[in-house]
């Protein structure tokens, strides 16, 4: 595991482990029950490893004895079972990991590909209420945490718990004894043991921490340079990393003095009760209760034992880590999904007219029940009529697109089409039948062929070509080596503003929406990239219902209707002409405020 997800999962909060808890995370087996006849081998070659690993300190002891016995027979003969036992311990753990990690992967590769389909398929509300990097969490730490402790930290609890009871059991049958005075001393220095490790990684973690927020300072500097030096601030950014190198270096020195004391712990207490449990097994020794095999036996069966102790410890919070885990995944298979089916042309397919209506919408956003973003909203929009949307920031506009497909629904009244409420039609129909041109474009990070025919997943070489001529994008693909096979990296970075918007406008032709929805598609663009783009988005409105959301409102002087809304209410309705000429009309004023501005 690299270093930065192992300190993730050490950062991961952990579970109570309590009735309730084991019965949430037990939901995880559904997922390897397929593959539960492996596990169980599995299983069983862990407890054959675990067993051959107990019997090495008994053959150890053995081997010692037979050497101060002098006997050369019995030495080669302990010496070959020994071998025989490494052998067969190397060829359990070989199988047992194997089929630990065939049946972890396969299960937890089923659990990823649920989750990510579950995840796609939740609302807008879902992902509205959530941070993306939240979710990316849950789906790489969280379950990378499941594959490591059913792969590892469960099968080494297991061996861990049978080397202790087992370990113990044998040394009561060497000296009850010794073995009394053994775990009175060795679990415990043990413990603390385990108590220090855990201080000396907390304060690892917080002078790592310290480092990144100075590396923070470096990185926002150097980036912000011009503004450094515009402000004369270098001073002040020099003093500003001074303080943070100051911070890494306090924190590096309480992690010194703790390994130090750790050191100093280790070498005193832990190999002094090591000493101890000897000095006191000597005296059994010469007092004739106990011979060097059995002695030697019993010093590595306490080695077994106290090293299982301290790491079933770590163990433990590592399992409490992936119950955690394993509550925070089902959270999010637990959400109720969208139904959408996934085939675009299946026999509900049904290709809308175009005719849209608002009927006394209102809305209010979950997140926020307290502000009204739509108040009583109705329109009424006609095939093939250009619908203008303008406002102030904030009025509703974005939010009336939302509502048509149905990434929300309203709180109250209707938005109908073709004169069907657009609750009533499957969401893989009413959104087939729309496709969004948005101000920011997102592309994935394939081809350009790719991202365009993301609005037609099936569709050939002669129809993405049509569409790229149609959306004005051939003038740049051509200028490429590539053409379309040009990647054009994440998030569409390698492309202008102009080109992205005109993919997005390809990608809209390629759908061949009843629908077409423009959520201020020219609003960031310059002169030329913003006249071709305009362009584009002419061809593609023809015969198409358009809800235009405008900040340009040159660009909307030819819409059929004018739609104003402020503080969600819609203020006037009309054409470019009908509006200017109300004198005291909020169109009115905002146009001849951007004629001023222009």
């Amino acid at each position: 595991m690299a270093r930065k997800d192992w300190i993730a999962n050490e950062r991961l909060p952990k579970a109570k482990l309590t009735g309730e808890s084991f019965k949430k995370a037990f939901r995880i087996w559904s997922y390897f029950k397929p593959y539960k006849t492996r596990y169980f081998i599995g299983l069983f070659f862990l407890l054959l490893t675990s067993g051959t690993a107990l019997l090495f300190p008994m053959l150890m002891g053995d081997l010692v004895d037979s050497g101060t016995n002098k006997d050369l027979d019995a030495i080669n003969k302990v010496a070959g079972w020994l071998f025989i036992l490494l052998l067969l311990q190397s060829i359990f753990s070989f199988f047992r990991i194997y089929l630990f990690v065939q049946v972890v992967e396969n299960s937890l590769a089923d659990l990823r590909k649920e989750l990510y389909s579950h995840l796609v398929r939740l609302p807008m509300l879902f992902f509205s209420q959530h941070r993306v990097g939240e979710l990316n969490s849950r789906v790489s730490s969280d379950v990378s945490l499941l594959t490591e402790t059913f792969t590892t930290s469960i099968a080494e609890f297991i061996r861990q718990f049978i080397l202790i009871v087992g370990g113990i059991i044998f040394l009561s049958l060497i000296s009850p004894k010794l073995t009394l005075v053994m775990l009175c001393i060795v679990p415990v220095v043990a413990v603390l043991a385990i108590v220090f490790g855990r201080k000396i990684r907390k304060i690892s973690r917080e002078t790592q921490d310290k480092v990144a927020e100075s590396n923070t300072i470096v990185e926002e500097t150097m980036q912000g340079i011009a503004s450094v030096k515009a402000f004369a601030n270098e001073m002040y950014e020099i003093l500003r990393y001074r303080k943070s190198m100051a911070e890494v270096v306090r924190n590096a020195m309480r992690g010194a003095v703790a390994r130090g004391f750790f050191a100093s712990f280790i070498i005193l207490c832990l190999f002094g009760s090591i000493v101890m449990v000897i000095w006191f097994g000597m005296m059994e020794v010469r007092s004739g209760e106990l011979k060097i095999g059995p002695m030697f036996t019993f010093i590595l069966y306490s080695v077994f034992v106290g090293a299982s102790i301290g790491g079933i410890a770590e163990l433990y919070a590592t399992i409490q880590r992936a119950i955690g885990a394993t509550e925070r995944i089902f959270e999010i298979l637990d959400e109720k999904t969208e139904f959408v089916k996934d085939d675009r042309m299946s026999k509900e397919y049904k290709r809308f007219n175009g005719d849209v209506e608002f009927r006394n919408v209102a809305f209010t956003y979950p997140s926020r029940k307290e502000i009204t973003v739509l108040n009583d909203v109705s329109l009424v929009a006609k095939k093939g009529q250009t619908i203008a949307i303008v406002g102030p920031s904030g009025s509703g506009k974005t939010t009336m697109v939302q509502l048509l497909l149905r990434f929300y629904d309203p709180d109250s009244g209707n938005v109908l089409i073709d004169g069907t409420d657009a609750s009533t039609y499957p969401l893989n129909v009413l959104r087939n039948n729309m496709a969004v041109v948005p101000q920011d474009v997102l592309l994935f990070g394939g081809t350009i062929r790719e991202n365009i025919a993301y609005g037609k997943p099936d569709a050939d070489e002669n129809e993405i070509l049509d569409a790229a001529a149609k959306a004005n994008a051939m003038e740049f693909i051509n200028i490429f080596p590539e053409k379309l096979e040009t990647i054009v990296g994440e998030r569409g970075v390698k492309l202008s503003g102009g080109q992205r918007q005109r993919i997005a406008i390809a990608r809209a032709v390629l759908k061949d929406p009843s629908i077409l929805l423009l959520d201020e598609a020219t609003s960031s663009l310059d002169s030329e990239s913003e006249r071709l783009v305009q362009e584009a988005l002419d061809k593609l409105m023809v015969g198409r219902t358009s809800f235009v959301i405008a900040h340009r409102l040159s660009t909307i002087r030819n819409a059929d209707k004018i739609l104003v809304l402020d503080k969600g209410h819609i203020k006037e309705t009309g054409t470019h002409e009908e509006l200017m000429r109300k004198e005291q009309g909020l169109y009115r004023s905002l146009s001849l405020l951007q004629f001023e501005i222009a």
